[in-house]
């Protein structure tokens, strides 16, 4: 969402300064193209210079630093902007934006953008807890401005309080989702996508398991990918990766535990991708105690597992259903025998036994299976890149 946009960082003079060009930094590495504009106060705790730097643009700082005459540079930087994120804000410019007072560089082109805001105080608990910076910051809130919540900790002050700077990820992360908030032309925006991920694990014993090697990344690119494109997203996962932002993650280990947090979500959703390895089989007994070792072998019985795709491809109305089928031969041939079998609406074949594909990668390489349609082969790429042409060929079939 990041990419290409065009995102002005306002700084004002608070001790967390020193985090806001990290921010920068991360804004950059997403793809945005950043400007940067700061308060008097804020240049006394960085210089401008450290901004420019990292931005590679001119750092604003005086509203009559007029250096194009075809241009007045505040109006010039507010129309440019496509999100304003104000980071550290201070009491004092909370309570300019709130009451419309402009009088320097920064409050002066917050007052002219009309770009989505992204406020982010940070300052003394005290500061924070007084009557007029809440009375403030309800009143940005009633404007239809973004705030973020300031987090807990060591304050500069020397004592634990309310009032810290959010962590640069954090607030890349909120400017991100509000990207996609202040979005009309997003395909998926008001649909309802639901994606499963990892390998499921079947308990023989408290300490001891069947399961498989997948990672779960495919299944956490899909999910990202639907939510940027404005879809509302839950996820049921059985991996251990970090939960992405704006996601709704439902945790689960089992096969049975997967299908029924899947069901719960089936009827509303409109997308649903399976890309999760489920464990075909569960023992039949699972011990409560370790099992011990003895001298003799030891069998353990399996019986089956539901067989998720297939019951949803029974019950499926609009839903555009798409099944995962990791293979190490004849790939095509199963995968267009699943797509019968379980009904979807496409299947995506991968060969698991490839260097660069399948599990525990971070690249894919995939043959896109339809109904009435050519195989589609996409060769090794990342699979954040992969995810998004799934996702887009869905959407054409949804005709969105």
């Amino acid at each position: 969402m990041l990419t290409g946009k065009h995102v002005t960082v306002f700084v004002t003079g608070g001790i967390a300064v020193y985090k806001a060009a990290d921010l920068v930094r991360k804004f950059i590495k997403a793809g945005a193209i950043v400007r940067v504009a700061m308060t008097e106060s804020a240049t006394k705790f960085v210089q401008p210079l450290t901004f420019q730097i990292l931005s590679r643009h001119e750092v604003y700082t005086d509203t009559f630093d007029e250096k194009d005459p075809n241009n007045v540079s505040h109006i010039h930087l507010a129309d440019w902007t496509e999100l304003a994120v104000v980071v550290p804000a201070t009491s004092n410019i909370l309570a300019k934006m709130a009451h419309g007072i402009a009088d320097n560089m920064v409050s002066t082109t917050l007052m002219a953008t009309t770009a989505p805001r992204l406020i982010v105080p940070a300052m003394n608990q005290n500061m924070l807890e007084n009557l007029a910076t809440q009375a403030n910051l309800e009143t940005l809130r009633s404007f239809g401005y973004t705030i973020m919540e300031p987090d807990t900790g060591f304050l500069a002050e020397g004592y634990e309080g309310k009032g810290r700077m959010p962590e640069p990820d954090k607030i890349a992360e909120a400017a991100h989702q509000l990207l996609i908030k202040t979005s009309s032309d997003l395909p998926l925006k008001g649909k309802n996508v639901l994606v499963s991920a990892g390998g499921t694990i079947e308990r023989i014993d408290p300490v001891r398991y069947i399961t498989n090697d997948s990672s779960g990344k495919m299944g956490y690119r899909l999910a990202e990918a639907a939510r940027d494109l404005g879809a509302m997203v839950t996820l049921v996962s059985a991996s251990k990766l970090e939960h992405p932002f704006g996601v709704t993650v439902k945790e689960v280990q089992s096969a049975r535990e997967m299908q029924a947090e899947l069901m719960a979500s089936f009827d509303e959703a409109n997308i649903v991708i399976m890309a999760a390895a489920v464990s075909d089989y569960r023992p039949v007994n699972q011990a409560d105690r370790k099992m011990k070792k003895t001298d003799t072998d030891i069998q353990i019985n399996l019986e089956e597992n539901p067989d998720i795709l297939a019951t949803m491809g029974q019950l499926k109305n609009k839903q555009f259903l798409i099944g995962f089928a990791a293979e190490t031969n004849d790939v095509e041939k199963y995968a267009l025998d699943k797509l019968k079998r379980k009904q979807a609406d496409m299947i995506v074949a991968n060969d698991v036994s490839k260097a660069d594909a399948g599990f525990n990668k971070d690249t894919n390489e995939v043959i896109i299976i339809q109904p009435n349609h050519k195989p589609i082969h996409i060769d090794t790429d990342t699979k954040e890149a992969i995810a998004k042409e799934i996702l887009q060929i869905a959407i054409n079939n949804l005709k969105l």
